[in-house]
């Protein structure tokens, strides 16, 4: 993994020209031949349970992309604080949407993929509807009326305990519009008492309303098994689902502009984008096309300076916002360039490294910049983001889509990076020439030893060295910098641990 601390790593010198020439004409078969004797050799010491299973991976070829039949669409819509994402996590049976009793939580139709029995379905969660809504409230309202025309079928969630108001009327008349199969349902009903205030629902026109309780799980079977009657096995309306298309989270502080991105790539206003600092708090993800290649893009909420001062929304978004890196494969982090590279930047990036995706930084509002802007942007990113220079950068405008087709060529490096296996002959001949021309420094009288190195895993790039003493952190960054210098490795952390093994004695 990178490291902060540039001073020990450059102590060593520059790669020879001659090394990289010596490694990578390297013959395949000879390298290989020489690995094995020295695997051989380890014999000698005494290895682990797992030790074997390290020395005995296997090549690892990323999943083709394969298609698969489009998942009916089932839309939530309702005015605010009606229960819709509660009733969101029930039907998914997690916690996934964020909830909280203060109104106007959810802004951006947030998709989820959900099962009952041997049905799966995908449900979009929307923000709540308003009629005459202004500035972000109309936003929300209108992402909303877009979930439903891209719906098969929609559940209409009413407050029980309230009963039908004007704005509930309104969202009929929308509803009805729309020529869609709508489903009511009488949320907050926790109780039988309570089941004759569902029953004055009939009243709004849409049939019977079915009593449920997103709190307590009441009646919520009984809904499930009445949408399944409802919804088409394949969608009329979804286009058809790409399994495989790489899955790139898009990451920063708030109101850097990762909306707006979203929303350029996909090419409509796919997510709630305003002024106001934290707009987006659920992990929103789109399949998108740029320059001909489908990427499923996962826009994210702005993580704040430290998570354990965020409440509320802010706190569960923030956790969700780290759940969506941890299934991503490369983040974009977008940095504001009409602001100075700040702390809570560097924090961000190292967070995906420590999750070890792939990265691609994203320089925005490059339209912006001017020349004495320009000047301090650069001595920022070498003092600040030193430890990733090895990660492709893009200066893009969100806004007007300006250098958008770059981020290709950018993603597709970083995860050709993060895919990349090296042989175990070149690997541990690179090691041999490293420890012959800059052997580690003496420990104690003692020099520690490499005796085999091999790379673990992909995703990202894992080497095992197993040694006969420790290797100082310096060593080891040394040796993750000839890996870059010689194999590239652009846009992908690399991780180098060791394994030290003691002589087996004799008996």
């Amino acid at each position: 993994m990178a490291d902060h601390d540039d001073a020990e790593r450059d102590s060593y010198p520059k790669i020879d020209d001659k090394l990289v020439e010596r490694i990578t004409s390297l013959d395949d078969e000879a390298a290989q031949q020489r690995a094995a004797t020295l695997r051989a050799g380890l014999s000698d010491y005494d290895l682990e349970d797992d030790d074997i299973d390290v020395l005995d991976t296997d090549d690892f070829d990323p999943d083709a992309i394969t298609y698969l039949p489009a998942l009916p669409v089932l839309a939530i819509v309702g005015r605010p604080n009606v229960g819709k994402s509660a009733l969101v996590n029930r039907i998914l049976g997690r916690r996934e949407a964020v909830v909280q009793d203060t109104p106007g939580v959810t802004r951006d139709r947030v998709t989820y993929k959900a099962e009952y029995g041997d049905r799966r379905f995908t449900m979009v969660d929307t923000g709540g509807w308003e009629p005459d809504a202004r500035g972000i409230n109309a936003s929300v309202a209108a992402q909303a009326e877009i979930a439903v025309d891209l719906a098969d079928a929609v559940l209409f969630v009413v407050d029980a305990n309230v009963g039908a108001t004007s704005t509930d009327e309104h969202v009929v008349r929308m509803l009805r519009s729309t020529n869609k199969p709508v489903i009511l349902v009488a949320n907050k009903v926790d109780d039988t008492r309570q089941e004759p205030e569902a029953a004055v629902l009939w009243s709004l026109g849409l049939g019977q309303p079915w009593p449920v309780s997103a709190l307590h799980g009441r009646g919520v079977a009984d809904l499930l098994d009445h949408i399944m009657t409802v919804l088409p096995q394949v969608s009329a309306v979804a286009k058809e689902e790409v399994g495989g298309p790489r899955r790139v989270a898009i990451l920063g502080r708030p109101n850097v502009g990762k909306s707006s991105l979203l929303n350029k790539a996909v090419g409509e206003e796919r997510v709630v984008v305003n002024e106001l600092a934290g707009t987006t708090r659920d992990p929103v993800d789109e399949q998108v096309e740029i320059a001909g290649k489908v990427w499923r893009f996962v826009d994210t909420a702005g993580i704040r300076r430290r998570m354990n001062l965020a409440q509320g929304a802010d706190f569960y978004a923030s956790l969700r916002t780290s759940a969506a890196l941890e299934k991503a494969e490369v983040a974009i982090v977008v940095l504001d360039v009409s602001d100075v590279i700040s702390e809570q930047d560097v924090r961000i990036i190292d967070l995906v490294l420590e999750s070890g995706r792939a990265l691609v930084l994203a320089f925005n509002k490059w339209d912006l910049m001017d020349d004495d802007r320009r000047r301090y942007l650069e001595r920022e990113y070498e003092q600040d983001l030193a430890h990733v220079a090895w990660a492709p950068r893009v200066n893009i405008s969100a806004k007007t889509g300006r250098h958008l087709e770059k981020l290709v060529p950018a993603l597709e490096v970083a995860l050709e990076s993060w895919d990349t296996r090296i042989p175990t002959g070149k690997f541990n001949a690179l090691v041999a020439e490293l420890a012959a021309e800059h052997p580690h420094p003496l420990r104690g009288g003692k020099q520690p030893r490499i005796l085999f190195g091999t790379q673990a895993a992909i995703r990202p790039p894992t080497f095992v060295l197993f040694t006969t003493g420790f290797l100082d952190p310096g060593y080891r960054r040394f040796i993750t910098r000839r890996l870059r210098e010689i194999f590239g490795f652009q846009g992908s952390p690399i991780n180098v641990s060791m394994r030290v093994r003691e002589k087996r004695k004799r008996t």
